[in-house]
């Protein structure tokens, strides 16, 4: 069962306009509503509000597709080569900053960013037992939509325990993305100090996310030894563990396992359209993902975007269980099914087997295509391994012998057996790492980042330019509404 479902709770803080998740910027206009300040006068005031900082975490959906096909993992897809011309520029490496995907994307992370600031601005007003787990959880997702922030913009304006009000444009700047990241570790160091391991409803954060966010931040940075510490303890401390059978893993019966760290909520109970596709309580990529006009067994049809290329079915190694479980050859699974389907624009053979809408009950409102209840792994422990091998193997002191051990706790499950275990050091460790990165988590919206982050994303992705495509354009709309003043990110 969901939890953390939104939108039932809405009624009570409409007043919220900084919530309001169709908003056309990050400035959000002053509440309009009686009273507006004269919120959280009780522990379920502050809960309240959390809910509503908690849902646009489903609005991320975007940031997870995009960050696949800005990757050399898939291509866009879709209809034709317009179908979502936002989508096709980022795939094609031409987007500008007129993209309207980019724009939602800056948009909604900032609602979250304001949604989470709300509560810190007025975290001292009411005292309640508890409280301070309420504060370390919008404290954390304040960290994690700055985190996404930054790593599509680079530097951004930072607001830290304020909204970002209506006026404040035009005298706010861009924060240099080292500060922010001083304040995000700061952040998510006070979370991880006051949030259990485990929570009593499935979704919430929990004092293990916080540590992997920390870390990842860490490794973004390239401060390894730091990545390392917290990584080793989240795994030698924490109750996480990989799940005997990763074909389990992206069923509905493995959401919220052993192995997630921290996992997008959604359900099909809460319908959306085209109109407002961030007001879906679904998952939204799952339907972009979906089989063109396919009829069959276990799917149901989508939109076909998103589609895995050859490169990317050829990255796994013989023997290794996992392929087939990311991602799907649709020609063989016709072949054995009887299933048919329509082919997309760049139609490839192959689909994001992970998040192919599945067959539904009856009970999805709106658009079925746009309410799939699939959950997102935003991290998995399989994750937290192979970021604590990086950071031991690139620590000032390498450890080799930990770094291996924990990349083939994930190789051991891949392939069923230790036959297949890495015995490497040293740059040639490193190098399998990364590869076990890309093949470990295909399809789940990291890999263009990693690209990024590594160094290496001149040479694997199509069109992309060094000092430019590090980052994303600043939307052309926010720019203007602060007057330009600010600088646009180069060669954009």
């Amino acid at each position: 069962m969901k939890t953390i479902n939104i939108k039932k709770y809405l009624v009570a803080i409409l007043f919220l306009a900084v919530t309001i998740s169709c908003s056309d910027d990050f400035v959000d206009v002053q509440p309009t509503g009686d009273n507006s300040e004269d919120f959280f006068n009780s522990e379920e005031d502050y809960q309240n509000a959390l809910i509503g900082a908690y849902d646009m975490l489903q609005s991320s959906y975007l940031n997870v597709m995009l960050g696949e096909i800005a990757s050399d993992n898939t291509l866009a897809g879709g209809e034709s080569a317009t179908d979502v011309l936002g989508i096709q520029e980022v795939d094609d490496m031409v987007h500008t900053p007129q993209n309207v995907q980019l724009r939602d994307i800056w948009s909604w992370m900032y609602a979250g960013v304001n949604r989470a600031n709300y509560i810190l601005e007025f975290k001292d007003k009411t005292d309640f037992v508890g409280k301070e787990q309420v504060i370390a959880e919008a404290t954390f997702l304040r960290a994690y939509y700055y985190f996404e922030l930054v790593k599509w913009f680079g530097d951004v304006p930072l607001s830290v325990d304020k909204r970002i009000e209506f006026g404040e444009q035009f005298t706010i700047d861009r924060t240099p993305k080292a500060e922010i990241y001083t304040q995000l570790e700061a952040d998510l160091t006070f979370a991880a100090a006051n949030l259990p391991y485990v929570q009593t409803q499935a979704g919430r954060v929990t004092k293990g996310a916080a540590q992997a966010l920390l870390g990842k931040i860490y490794l973004f940075q390239q401060k390894y030894d730091e990545a390392a510490t917290v990584l080793d303890d989240l795994i030698l401390n924490g109750p996480y563990d990989l799940v005997t059978d990763y074909n389990t893993i992206f069923e509905e019966a493995g959401e919220n396992n052993i192995e997630s760290v921290f996992e997008v909520q959604y359900f099909e109970g809460q319908g959306a359209g085209f109109g407002c596709l961030q007001c879906s309580e679904g998952n939204v990529a799952v339907g972009f993902s979906g089989i063109r006009n396919y009829t069959g067994p276990e799917f149901s049809s989508g939109f076909s975007f998103n589609v895995p290329v050859q490169e990317a079915y050829n990255a796994f190694e013989a023997g290794d269980l996992r392929r087939d479980v990311a991602i799907l050859d649709i020609n063989a699974w016709a072949a054995s099914t009887g299933a048919t389907f329509g082919e997309g624009y760049e139609h490839t053979g192959y689909f994001n087997r992970k998040y192919l809408p599945r067959t539904r009950s009856s009970n999805a409102q709106g658009d079925r295509n746009l309410t799939n209840p699939n959950n997102y792994r935003a991290i998995r422990f399989a994750d937290v391994l192979l970021m604590a091998a990086e950071a031991f193997n690139r620590s000032s002191t390498p450890d080799d012998t930990k770094a291996q051990a924990y990349l083939n706790r994930v190789r051991e499950r891949a392939f069923g057996n230790a036959t297949r275990n890495i015995v490497a050091t040293g740059d040639n460790l490193y190098n399998n790492i990364l590869e076990e990165r890309r093949t470990e988590l295909v399809g789940e919206g990291h890999r263009f980042f990693d690209l990024v982050r590594t160094g290496r994303a001149a040479q694997s992705i199509n069109g992309f330019v060094t000092g430019k495509h590090e980052v994303f354009p600043i939307p052309a709309i926010e720019i203007q509404l602060a007057g330009d003043r600010w600088s646009q990110n180069p060669n954009y």
